[in-house]
This record gives structure tokens, C-alpha cells and sequence, in this order.
């Protein structure tokens, strides 16, 4: 077991025992309640108490692993916004990582990177939290870090921050929104479903025009107004020592002043008295869509849990009713129902994206058969069954970190006041009837009014589902006080010196998890590691092959990426509706895709019905049945979904970068998932040729975790067995190209709100885990590896040209490459690439510095207490091991490289694998925009089309 650090915490330090005599005549935080668990029930203990300036802190003690995670939630989301200031509490959210009174401008990130943890922030409609996930010894250095931005920020708030920030955001909103297809579709829903002023009138990112009128007292306000200790729960979970812990939290927050009372917010529930059509033409969309959206209820509501369920029956899954009329007959590529659950209010969304030859008037008419199927048809036992048992697992799934825990307490928190509703949220689950689903029904959506929208694609036929016939009624509107008047900035007041960032703790002490290894007699390699922590197992498999087929002409382009998707449909004794009903009501999942080199399967199951579903997985592997009607669905949806993809700029860039290090005709591109040719030519017997041949025992790899141990994980998988062998050999796929000269390539995507670089090179290298590769990403950690490289803190930080800018070595056993990458302000274009190249030339010319590698040393290295907490990192962990046959103890070894690196080493790799003269240079964007200031750089220039042929 994984030593916990109770021991090493319970030391006090000087200043806490300076606090404590002090606290003898101030009170001190007051305990609320204490929840234990009792024999299997799912709780999550904690302990909540409330400090006297109105903090709510939430403990949760779990010694699993050496981690903690600390989450600060502040109940101020976009709801709590003006109207004309949209966006502004996630510009905030940006702005609380810039630096405090005692913690410099980038040193929040510096400081828990360095510490091997992982941070961030989030901002939706009702709140915004900071959350890190660091080793334990690091926990009194996170409360002083996030002590410090809550009661002393605002004297280092400046202008030049404000802009840069203010630039992120855009770039933020334009790569996840503007520049993307159906990227608008939730902000032309919002403004005309809620009443003109409504705070979720508008999307937590905001509008663009609306960012540009905010200044810096805005902010202050803001945070005056809202970010007071009696507005926020700090919920703390993991190996800590919840004496200790709290005394810290006096310690750091204690002093910080209440303040303003803050409110529950109360607004009105949207009223339609009539369908709202409206509609927009998307720049990026190449199908269109429609989205009927009807007013449903808040979070927790007691109509909540049969709305969920009525959203899963009629449009979630291979048994929904929209599945059944839309997807499997070809009419649509995608149809779904599903319900959203807010503080003030909620939504129930119905979505089709119909197929060439069907109108969006078309897809209305199919979505009030659907309801009047489900009228005749009713809720079956089965439905509810699926439901409550899916939700089950969802749940205990979501517990698996200490992020989930903490996450799960602390938004019961905010939203009720009380952090224990996982055990209220199964029994209104549990308690749901085809009585309810039925009420809710004809409650919230037979007959109902509804905002029906209409997303057309650009320059296209096609038109909206009826003529827009709402426009937004602004008179009336009497904006709220929301307390802004009077605010006055009272400073905290501590009895020691804050400016002494604290130190650390023993170090944790890390184990890898124990494991186990088998080959089976027909060949398959199994490896797993028993972790009883929460009731699940899961199990990743790998077939060897995949897209390597279709490289020596053995097998058409894409096949492989159609045998995956085929596996997902019909076995020999269940069609597929029938088959992901059986998995939804044991709450279990298997699924297969295709990778480059292999087809994977993703198992999930609760530990008490692992032995049904490894029946239903031993159906699904071993008889599948190929239909030429599931064929020709999947090959329809392939082919549009070839003609979308070329519309987005960032899969547009990623795709091209790799065919110009490979070459335009190098299959190893398009092998496994093909393109609009190779898959229209794709037979039924092409499918079953691929799964004789090539599904084999001797190929197959299986990774084994969760709480089940060898003993049962073999008896399970037992079936294998008479798995029947077949010798195949694997080709090696083509090398790619070499450059002589950097040349810059161009790819039009017209009035792309985004500009998408891709920088770097075929370096050749295999994977090595403790040769050059591992070196390189030690090497590239401060150029581009983590967020405060060279890189990002250039592009983002400074210069506020991007959401993010990253470079990374990848390598697998086929040799890998380097890239440098990012969406960029299109004004901004030419610029970057000039700071990319820039950057990148620097690190080659003067390598890394003593204290940068120091960073990169004791961050890497702290990082390790992260590396094994979950399913899937373990999982991922036995991976390598079983791929590229380490031993377990190849993590010592990598250990010892990073402690004993120098910067004579790491300077002689980056000199070694960073020639910027030799390198390729691709940006997707809107050319009218970018080329010119491109064709200033000096660059050869190439244009090519969204295939990376070249342009006549």
C-alpha cells in the first residue's frame, strides 16, 4: 500500500502555533456535520465546517493515494452578470491566474507545475471554481496560493494584464466556438429562449462586443462584489490530515474579510406562448441542423430524474426512438433528446442533423412522429431498467479520483447547502416510474411551445424548418440591483508574513500498483493490477493491425476503421439495439475503434456484473454479424463525415501537416479510416475478410484493472481460450519525407475566425523509454511542454494571440515527429509564426537554462504521485509496459535520468532535433486575411487544398 503522510503532517509548524494561541481568544471555525459511511452505501465522508468571515470548508480524507485536491467554487457564474457585460465572470476566471499581492504574474502555474501538479480553472452559468491536484506534501503551499488571489488580489491587477487576458478569451471563444461548425447554435438557442435580460440569455463566454466596453474597474467590482469568503466552499480531499488541514485553512483564509451578502439569484422560468423559429447560416457546417429546445426545471428538481429518463428513451442510444427512425434508416447522421439541469432553470433539447435529401421541415415531422410513437408505445421495463442501472454506474464511475470526489461535493454544495445528495440523487432515480415519464411528458413537451432552430450551411440550398417568425422584445426590461453601489476594499490582515511562501512536507512515497502477467496458451498477453477502491473494473484490449494492413495493399484504406464500427453493431444472437440493451441494464460498456496500428476495446463494468459482461463480451468479439444495412449506414456517415471535416480548420491542419511529412500518396495517412474514394469501394466482404484474417489470439493484448483479482480476471476471460489462432505478420509502414529548406504551406479555409499553425518534422525516432525520446520530452517541457514553456508563455501570456501554444516529440515503434502548434488571433498570423520560429530557434541555438531545468526536474518528478490514481492511468501505465516489453522498474530508470540530466545534455538534444531550416510550416486560415502578411516572412510558399494537394 501507498504510505499515507498522516505522520509527517501532524508536526506543526512555528506559525501555526503562533496562530493557535491566538485563536484561543478568536473563534474558530465551527463544525456543521460529519458524514460517515455506513457498511456498502455511496457516500463520499467528509467533515464541513464554516469559518466566522462565512467560509464553508469541506474535508474529505482518503488515503488511496498521495494526492490532494483542493477546490475553491465561488457561486458566481454568468448568471450573476449585467446585461451588456456578458462573458465577464469567465474573463475573471482568466484574470485570477495573473498574479496576487505575494505570488508573481505566472508564477500560479509556475509554482504548482513545479510542485508536479495540475491546475485550472472553470466558469459555467452558476459558478466559478480553481482547482489543483497536487502530491500531498504540497497542500499548505496550495492554501496559501489560493488564500492569496481571493483576499489579495487587487493591487496587482493591471492594465497590460486586463488586455492580455481580455485577447485569450477571444481566442478562446473563436477556437471553441466561432470556428467551428454548429459552434453558435447553444447562443442562438439562449437568446431566444429566456426572456430579454435573463442571465442565461447569453453564453458564459460571452459576446465579443461586449468584452471589447469592459474596463478594469469593471473587474474590481466584480471581484469586490462577488469573491468574498462567505460567497465560497473550499472543499479539500484526499491524504491529508484534517486537524492539520483546517488549522491551515484558519491560518491562510481566516483573516480575508467577508463580504458583501450575497443572495440566491431568482428569475423567472421561460413562457412560450408560441413556437419561436429562428435561424442562422454557419460557416463551417456542411450538413444542416435543427434543435427544439422546451423550457424544463432546475437542478434537483423533483421532475429532474423522469426527464433524463424520458431524454434516454426517446433520443439516447441504439434502443432511443430517434436512433431507431433517424440514424438506422439513413435520414439523419445524428438524432438525440437530452435534458440540462441548471440553478435557475433547465432545457430539453431535441437535435437532428439530417442527410442530403431530407429538409429540416422533414426532420420536424420526424421528431413529432417520434413523440407520437412514444405516446402509443409507453415506457417499457426494460427502458427503466437501463436507465436506473446506467445511472448507477455513471455515478459510482465518477468517483473513481479525488477530482470526482471533491468535485461531487462541492457542487451539492453551492446549489443546495448541503454536499450529501449522492444517496438523494440514486433514490430519485431509483424512485422514477412510467408514471413520472409519462407526466413529464405531457408536462413539458406534448404540445408545448418550443424555439425551434434552423442552422444552414454556407452558400448552400437548403432552407430553415419555417420562416423566422420571433424577434426579441426588449421593452419592459428593468435591470436588477445588483449591488454594486457602495463596494469598499477592506484588506486582509494576517499575524504573519504571507510574503514567506511555505515549504513542503516529506515527500510522498510512490509505488508503482502490483501487478500481474500471463500469456495464454493461444498466445494473448494479459497484464492487471487489483484496485478495490470503488466496485468497477476496466479492461482495455488491443488487436494488433488495424491501418498497417492497408499499408503493404493487403487491405483496402479504411477498412479497419469500418470493421471497429461494424463491431458495434449486430452479433449472431442480438441485433445491436437488443445487445446495448442487455449493457445498459448490467450499466457495462464495450465498444470498439481503430487506431493506427491497432483495434481497440473498451470494457466497463460494475465488479457485480462482471461475468455477464464478459458474456456479452464474449458474444460481441467472437460472433459478430456483418449486415450490408449497417454498412451502407456507417459508410454514409463516413463519407459526410469526410466532407465536414474539411470545413475545420483545426482537423483540416492536423490532417495536412501529416500528409505533408508523409507525402500526399503515402497510404500510411488515410490507412485506417480511408477517404471519400477508398470507403465508397469498401465491400461486405471486405469487412468479413479483414475480421477472418486478422482478428487473432496471437495479435491481442489485454489490460486488466479495477477490483477483480487475477484469479477472477482469468476465469472471466476465460472463453478465450478456444480462441482459435491465426499467424499473421505486420508490415512496416513507409517512412516519411525529409526537408531540405522550411517552406511554408497554405490552406484556405474562407472567413475562418481562427488561424491554425502546425510547425515541426519527421524526427524518426522510435520509442525509447529511457533513450533519446525520453530525453527529448524532458528537453521539450520548458519549450513547449508545459504552461509555462517558452512557447505559451510568448504566445498567450505575453502577447495574447492564443487560447494555447504547445510542442510535443510523439513516437511510437514507427518512428514519430515533432510538432508545434496552435490557433492564433487571425490578425495575428504571420506574427506568430514568426515568435514560433523564433522561440524554437532560441532553444536550439542557447538550450536550457540551470534553473529552468531545476523546474523541469522537480516538476516531472513530483508528478509521479498523479500517475497512478485512476483505471485509466493505470491501464495506461500497463500499456507501455506490455507494448514495448519494460520492465516495471523502467520508472526508477527514467527517474534516475531525469535527476541526473544536465544542461549540457538537454542543450546537445535541442541542438541536435530543433533545425528550423529544416522544418515544415502549415497554416490554415482565411487566406484573404493571412497571405499577405505571410508572404513577408521570407518563406517559400506552398498553397494546398483541404486534401494537402496542391493548388492549380
Amino acid at each position: 500500500m501507498i504510505r499515507s503522510l498522516k505522520s509527517a503532517l501532524l508536526t506543526p509548524s512555528f506559525a501555526f502555533m503562533a496562530l493557535a494561541a491566538a485563536a484561543q481568544t478568536a473563534p474558530g471555525p465551527k463544525l456543521v456535520e460529519k458524514v460517515t459511511k455506513k457498511g456498502t452505501e455511496l457516500v463520499i465522508p467528509y467533515e464541513k465546517y464554516v469559518l466566522p468571515n462565512g467560509l464553508t470548508v469541506i474535508l474529505a480524507e482518503d488515503h488511496s493515494d498521495p494526492l490532494v485536491h483542493v477546490d475553491v467554487t465561488y457561486h458566481v457564474g454568468s448568471a450573476r452578470e449585467e446585461i451588456g457585460k456578458s462573458g465577464f465572470a469567465h474573463f475573471f476566471e482568466h484574470m485570477m491566474f495573473q498574479g496576487s499581492e505575494h505570488v508573481g504574474n505566472g508564477d500560479h502555474f509556475k509554482i504548482i507545475t513545479e510542485a508536479g501538479g495540475t491546475l485550472n480553472g472553470s466558469t459555467n452559468t452558476d459558478r466559478t471554481n480553481y482547482y489543483e491536484t497536487v502530491p500531498a506534501n504540497q497542500l499548505e503551499k496550495m492554501l496559501w496560493l489560493e488564500s492569496d488571489r481571493m483576499g489579495f488580489l487587487l493591487d496587482s491587477v493591471t492594465q497590460r494584464k486586463f488586455e492580455v487576458q481580455r485577447a485569450t478569451v477571444k481566442n478562446e471563444r473563436g477556437q471553441n466556438y466561432d470556428n467551428r461548425p454548429y459552434g453558435l447554435a447553444g447562443e442562438y438557442t439562449e437568446k431566444n429562449l429566456y426572456p430579454y435580460g435573463h442571465p442565461y440569455s447569453w453564453l458564459t463566454i460571452g459576446y465579443i462586443e461586449e468584452l471589447n466596453k469592459v474596463g478594469v474597474n469593471d473587474l474590481k467590482n466584480f471581484f469586490l462584489r462577488w469573491y468574498g469568503p462567505n460567497n465560497a466552499t473550499i472543499t479539500i480531499g484526499g491524504d491529508l490530515d484534517p486537524k492539520q488541514t483546517l488549522a491551515w485553512v484558519q491560518k491562510y483564509f481566516g483573516g480575508i474579510p467577508r463580504g458583501p451578502v450575497v443572495k440566491n439569484a431568482s428569475f423567472p422560468l421561460p413562457v412560450l406562448s408560441a413556437d419561436r423559429y429562428v435561424s442562422y447560416v454557419d460557416n463551417y457546417a456542411k450538413l444542416p441542423m435543427l434543435a427544439i429546445t422546451y423550457p424544463g426545471v432546475k437542478v434537483y428538481d423533483k421532475d429532474m430524474s423522469p426527464l433524463d429518463a424520458l431524454s434516454e428513451i426517446i433520443g439516447q442510444g441504439r434502443n432511443s426512438i430517434l436512433y431507431k427512425n433517424f440514424v438506422k434508416t439513413r435520414k439523419a447522421a445524428q438524432a438525440s433528446m437530452t435534458s440540462r439541469n441548471l440553478e435557475l432553470g433547465g432545457e430539453v433539447t431535441v437535435r437532428v442533423i439530417p442527410f442530403p435529401g431530407q429538409t429540416l421541415a422533414d426532420a420536424q415531422k420526424g421528431i413529432a412522429e417520434a413523440f407520437a410513437e412514444f405516446e402509443k408505445t409507453g415506457v417499457s421495463d426494460d427502458a427503466l431498467e437501463r436507465f436506473k442501472a446506467s445511472s448507477e454506474a455513471n455515478y459510482i464511475n465518477g468517483l473513481a479520483s479525488v477530482n470526482g470526489k471533491v468535485s461531487e461535493l462541492a457542487q451539492a454544495q453551492y446549489l443546495t447547502g448541503n454536499p450529501n445528495q449522492i444517496a438523494r440523487e440514486l433514490a430519485d432515480i431509483r424512485a422514477v416510474t412510467k408514471a413520472d415519464v409519462m407526466r413529464v411528458y405531457n408536462k413539458y413537451i406534448k404540445g408545448k411551445p418550443a424555439v425551434i432552430l434552423s442552422v444552414l450551411p454556407k452558400g448552400g440550398t437548403i432552407v430553415a424548418a419555417a420562416p423566422d417568425n420571433y424577434t426579441i422584445n426588449t421593452s419592459g426590461y428593468k435591470a436588477p440591483d445588483y449591488g454594486y453601489k457602495g463596494l469598499v476594499y477592506t484588506k486582509a490582515k494576517d499575524n504573519f508574513n504571507r510574503a514567506t511562501k511555505p515549504g513542503v512536507g516529506a515527500n510522498p512515497a510512490i509505488k508503482i500498483p502490483a501487478m500481474w502477467s500471463a500469456t495464454t496458451a493461444n498466445g494473448i498477453k494479459m497484464i492487471g493490477t487489483q484496485n478495490s477502491e470503488i466496485p468497477s473494473v476496466s479492461m482495455q484490449i488491443g488487436i494488433k493491425g488495424s491501418g498497417l494492413y492497408a499499408v503493404n495493399g493487403s487491405v483496402k484504406p479504411g477498412v479497419a476503421g469500418l470493421v471497429a464500427r461494424m463491431m458495434n453493431e449486430d452479433t449472431k444472437n442480438y441485433t445491436s439495439e437488443q445487445f446495448n440493451s442487455e449493457l445498459d441494464k448490467l450499466g457495462s460498456e464495450i465498444s470498439f475503434s481503430a487506431g493506427a496500428d491497432e483495434i481497440f476495446i473498451e470494457v466497463s463494468s460494475l465488479t457485480k456484473n462482471l461475468p455477464k459482461t464478459m458474456a456479452l463480451l464474449q458474444e460481441r468479439l467472437l460472433s459478430p454479424k456483418f449486415t450490408q444495412d449497417a454498412l451502407d449506414r456507417l459508410k454514409k456517415q463516413a463519407l459526410e463525415g469526410f466532407k465536414q471535416a474539411k470545413t475545420q480548420p483545426a482537423g483540416v491542419a492536423s490532417t495536412v501537416f501529416n500528409k505533408i511529412l508523409y507525402g500526399t500518396e503515402n497510404v500510411r495517412t488515410y490507412a485506417t479510416n480511408g477517404n471519400e474514394e477508398t470507403v465508397a469501394g469498401i465491400t461486405l466482404q471486405d469487412i468479413q475478410d479483414y475480421y477472418d484474417k486478422y482478428f487473432t489470439p496471437s495479435q491481442t493484448k489485454i489490460i486488466v484493472v479495477g477490483d477483480v483479482s487475477e484469479a477472477t480476471a482469468k476465469s472471466n476471460l476465460g472463453f478465450l481460450d478456444k480462441w482459435a489462432d491465426k499467424k499473421v505478420s505486420l508490415p512496416t509502414p513507409e517512412e516519411g519525407k525529409s526537408f531540405d529548406k522550411t517552406t511554408l504551406y497554405v490552406v484556405d479555409i474562407p472567413n475562418a475566425a481562427q488561424s491554425e499553425i502546425r510547425i515541426g518534422y519527421l524526427d524518426k525516432l522510435n520509442y525509447d523509454a529511457t533513450g533519446d525520446y525520453y530525453k527529448l520530452g524532458i528537453a521539450n517541457y520548458i519549450l513547449g511542454g508545459a504552461f509555462n514553456s517558452h512557447i505559451n508563455l510568448n504566445l498567450r501570456e505575453k502577447r495574447g494571440w492564443t487560447y494555447g501554444a504547445r510542442s510535443s516529440f510523439y513516437s511510437t515503434r514507427y518512428g514519430g515527429n515533432f510538432t508545434a502548434y496552435a490557433g492564433v488571433l487571425a490578425t495575428a498570423t504571420d506574427s506568430s509564426v514568426v515568435e514560433f520560429m523564433k522561440e524554437i530557434r532560441n532553444y536550439h541555438d542557447k538550450g536550457i537554462t540551470p534553473e529552468e531545468l531545476k523546474f523541469t526536474q522537480t516538476s516531472l518528478g513530483q508528478s509521479d504521485a498523479r500517475r497512478y490514481e485512476t483505471n485509466y492511468q493505470k491501464a495506461a501505465f500497463l500499456s507501455y509496459i506490455l507494448e514495448y516489453n519494460l520492465k516495471p522498474t523502467y520508472v526508477d530508470e527514467q527517474n534516475k535520468i531525469l535527476a541526473n540530466i544536465t544542461p549540457a545534455e538537454v542543450n546537445q538534444l535541442a541542438a541536435k532535433y530543433l533545425d528550423t531550416d529544416k522544418m515544415v510550416i502549415l497554416v490554415v486560415g482565411d487566406k484573404a486575411k493571412i497571405l499577405p502578411g505571410l508572404q513577408k516572412l521570407g518563406y517559400p510558399i506552398v498553397e494546398l487544398d483541404a486534401d494537402g494537394k496542391p493548388k492549380q
